[in-house]
């Protein structure tokens, strides 16, 4: 359903209002080097101090500029699953192609609140949902056994795997079956989880990488596995560098010093240390994205 370089949208800010230009701008950029799909909304996009009016906004402003050249998973995430409902039917009526649902965060919810969380937003809205499973952020880990319950429900249709478990794909592979879309949430092990049954990864590094990652992921689809470890090899001092603080501080950063936008970002994500920024520009650097 969905396969190759998916970009997870940051959102651009100016004195601390969503910079309508610079994201549309982004979006048709993002097109233009060949992500084949886009994701507004996630964590990347700093969905959490996204007012809800914010959220819808941006949302349309996706759909709006993308004009169905590529489809848009619309990130409907929420720990209450009443405002996780009301996302996804707002992203439905707006036209997105899909929902991106993130494991309730803070609750840490039983198996059983996890999957009525899921059928509560799957019931409620009409589109494909696709599951955020991030442990290290929600601090719950959807288990495959879960999963496969859910995969049951028709508009359950694959998982966002942000768990950095190499296994991961192959057993749901094994447990769901080879149309269960598995996309990887982590840009420097996107390629192995790809060999494990992925079709492709919600990426960072895509936001200021587009043709790079997307280009690997064509390399890997036409079996030309010497370009895509080779394009992987020269991604990953970026990857890297993108996590040395928590996201999205260092992509937003990274996206300024290459003219996409500002780096401001909304409390309590703030402006990264010095000897961040110089890791950011040195992988930048290196990867032939900035000039030296």
């Amino acid at each position: 359903m969905f396969q190759g370089s998916i970009p997870a949208l940051i959102t651009p800010f100016a004195d601390n209002q969503v910079d309508e230009a610079a994201f549309k701008k982004l979006v048709n950029w993002q097109i233009e080097e060949g992500s084949s799909a886009l994701v507004p909304c996630g964590t990347t996009g700093e969905s959490p101090t996204l007012n809800h009016d914010e959220h819808m906004a941006v949302t349309e402003m996706c759909i709006e500029a993308a004009a169905g050249r590529v489809p848009v998973i619309a990130g409907a995430g929420s720990n209450s699953t009443d405002e996780a409902v009301m996302l996804a039917s707002h992203a439905e009526k707006a036209g997105a192609t899909a929902a991106l649902v993130v494991m309730p965060y803070y609750n840490k919810p039983t198996v059983e609140g996890q999957y009525q969380h899921f059928k509560a937003v799957h019931d409620a809205a009409g589109l494909p949902i696709i599951i955020y499973n991030i442990p290290g952020r929600s601090t719950v880990d959807m288990s495959v056994e879960t999963m496969a319950r859910l995969a049951e429900l028709p508009n359950i249709v694959g998982v966002k795997d942000a768990t950095s478990d190499l296994t991961r794909p192959i057993l749901t592979r094994g447990a769901i079956g080879k149309d269960f879309c598995q996309l990887s949430g982590e840009d420097g092990t996107a390629l192995a989880f790809m060999i494990g049954g992925g079709a492709g990864c919600i990426s960072v590094t895509a936001n200021i990488a587009p043709r790079l990652c997307a280009d690997m992921h064509k390399a890997w689809g036409a079996g030309d596995i010497a370009t895509a470890m080779e394009i992987q090899d020269r991604l990953m001092p970026i990857h890297d560098a993108m996590f040395c603080e928590s996201s999205p501080g260092p992509i937003k950063y990274a996206a300024e010093l290459l003219g996409i936008c500002s780096s401001e970002m909304r409390l309590p994500m703030c402006e990264i240390a010095e000897t961040s920024k110089q890791r950011v520009r040195d992988a930048l650097t290196g990867a032939g994205l900035l000039n030296g």
